[in-house]
């Protein structure tokens, strides 16, 4: 496995860690400062900076408080060149399921999430 494939794994499971513990100091370690979080799956068009995304993270009871199982799933990477990245990837929360589209770039040396944009589905019980 590639240095930067390791590297990006890394960062998506931090991703879902910080989603299920509702831990914002790693959310803000994942994403770029300046990222931006959106999803048409809601009426306007959602979208959100860092600053105004991070409250509403930390506001949420955590799934890891709830006892919810994880459902964390890597479907695709792909690298566009040695500083950006694309990952669509599922997760749960509450009684929905999300599929993120997150684009990655590389500042530093390091990777981050410059943007997630995302579907909402909510979960039909039993089907995973």
């Amino acid at each position: 496995m590639s240095s930067a494939l390791a590297a990006l794994e890394k960062v998506i499971s931090d991703y879902f860690d910080a989603l299920y513990h509702c831990d914002t100091d790693l959310l803000q370690q994942v994403f770029h400062a300046r990222a931006i979080y959106a999803t048409a799956d809601e009426t306007p068009l959602l979208y959100r900076t860092m600053a105004e995304y991070v409250p509403v993270v930390a506001a949420r009871q955590s799934p890891a408080s709830r006892g919810e199982e994880r459902r964390d799933v890597i479907d695709e990477i792909q690298f566009a060149g040695e500083n950006t990245a694309f990952a669509r990837v599922r997760c749960s929360i509450g009684s929905n399921d999300f599929t993120d589209f997150l684009t990655f770039v590389r500042d530093e040396g390091r990777w981050q999430i410059m943007a997630k944009i995302f579907e909402i589905r909510p979960r039909t019980e039993g089907v995973t």
